[in-house]
């Protein structure tokens, strides 16, 4: 069978060569893809959002699944336009349909389907520049910080944390009234701080049954000790290792069953990853955030640790037979390290030439921000590489990572020297 990927990250090249493995895979294609997966499967250079060239590809190369990596072409309604035509309705789709990818698209629709079902999350209001002074009398109400998200999607800028009741509510009126994140943030949801240690637990599920995949914590922000500006994430761990079995039996019950079947009671056909960002508050989950896709760098540590085929994972979503799907994890722990553009995640220069990944020998590397010039491998974003490193203990990971990172070159490169740092 012929699959395509969507996307062009790391989450992309990890769900690669994971699929590659399987001997239920003739070709795999990826679109944009990067230039690690130009080694392992076809890239195609269209944007996954333009919904024309994707049934071209389709149609073209007698695709039979399409696996979708970014949220975009999701919250877009990809999914919809496959079952709206034709020529492309029997084709499975890995990915929610546009109303259950409303849980990521619409921060107002998540927090308000939590408290539908008894999710637990922050307590919150949503605001437009027509009820601003609303808005300014309900941060009043909160202990600093302040948590302001913009409803829609923001490139993962649209979340601002303050300590100031003054600043929270000049960046509330420049978010709705003067759009500082554009129309995302036309409706701003502003909650209750949550306190914790933050981790991030997957799952796949094909409307009825789901699989909880290992569990994972990333790190945001750019400078060591988790200082500076946010990034999409400069490194993660899995499993993470305060989150035991008790605290994750106490995930399933309270999160993930809720949510699950809030989604039926609701009449959404969700088929595709659940991303559960949570707080751990001494032993008590509470919910940060959903999102309808795997998380990247997060993919890069979890997949690694999956012993099953994802191609059978995934016919099991199509056909709403994952119950009957084997799955195991390995008992390892798995670390990745992201390499990233000197000046990310502000102004950075593109096309710098990468030497020695491919003599790295005791770590997976993923491509994220590479592309192909002139028969070289070059930078192509903010963040470059993922390495993955798998041991018996996070240190054993972590050092074999930074070895592997040592032998990897390209000018200005940034990273961080202290992932895993709090839980080691």
């Amino acid at each position: 069978m012929n699959v395509l990927i969507l996307g062009s990250g790391g989450r992309e090249h990890a769900f690669a060569l994971k699929l590659i493995e399987s001997n239920k895979i003739n070709q795999l294609f990826v679109a944009p893809g990067n230039a690690g997966t130009d080694k392992i499967a076809k890239n195609i250079n269209i944007n996954p959002t333009n919904f024309t060239a994707v049934k071209k590809i389709v149609l073209e190369n007698d695709i039979k699944m399409v696996v979708v990596g970014p949220e975009a072409p999701l919250v877009d309604g990809v999914h919809d336009f496959f079952l709206a035509d034709n020529q492309l309705k029997n084709i499975p789709v890995i990915g929610p349909k546009k109303d259950g990818a409303l849980l990521e698209g619409s921060k107002d629709f998540s927090k308000q389907f939590m408290q539908k079902h008894g999710v637990p999350t922050a307590r919150y209001q949503s605001f437009t520049k027509d009820n601003l002074t609303d808005g300014f009398a309900f941060l009043e109400t909160l202990e600093p910080p302040f948590v302001l998200k913009a409803d829609g999607l923001a490139a993962g800028k649209g979340v601002l944390i303050l300590d100031s009741l003054s600043e929270a509510k000049t960046e509330l009126e420049e978010m709705v009234s003067n759009q500082k994140f554009g129309e995302a943030s036309s409706t701003v949801v502003i909650e209750e701080f949550l306190k914790g240690i933050e981790l991030s637990v997957f799952v796949l599920t094909d409307g009825i049954n789901y699989k909880i995949l290992p569990s994972a914590k990333d790190y945001k922000r750019i400078g060591e000790g988790d200082t500076g500006l946010n990034t999409g994430g400069m490194g993660a761990i899995s499993p993470v290792p305060f989150a035991d079995k008790a605290f994750l039996d106490k995930v399933e019950e309270l999160v993930v069953k809720p949510t699950i079947a809030g989604l039926q009671k609701d009449g959404i056909d969700y088929r595709g990853f659940i991303f559960i960002g949570l707080m751990n508050d001494n032993g008590n989950p509470s919910v940060v955030e959903y999102n309808v896709r795997m998380g990247d760098p997060e993919t890069e540590v979890v997949l690694p640790r999956i012993e099953s085929d994802l191609f059978d994972l995934f016919e099991g979503v199509a056909h709403q037979t994952l119950d009957q799907k084997s799955f195991s994890v390995i008992d390892k722990t798995a670390t990745t390290v992201m390499l990233v553009s000197g000046g990310y995640p502000e102004a950075y220069q593109k096309n710098k030439e990468i030497t020695g990944f491919d003599t790295v020998d005791e770590s997976i590397v993923f491509h994220a921000g590479t592309t192909i010039k002139d028969s070289k491998v070059v930078t192509n974003g903010g963040r470059v590489m993922a390495v993955t490193s798998l041991g018996d203990t996070i240190e054993e990971a972590l050092a074999k990572s930074y070895r592997s990172i040592n032998k990897i070159h390209f000018d200005k490169i940034n990273y961080r020297k202290d992932i895993g740092f709090d839980l080691v």
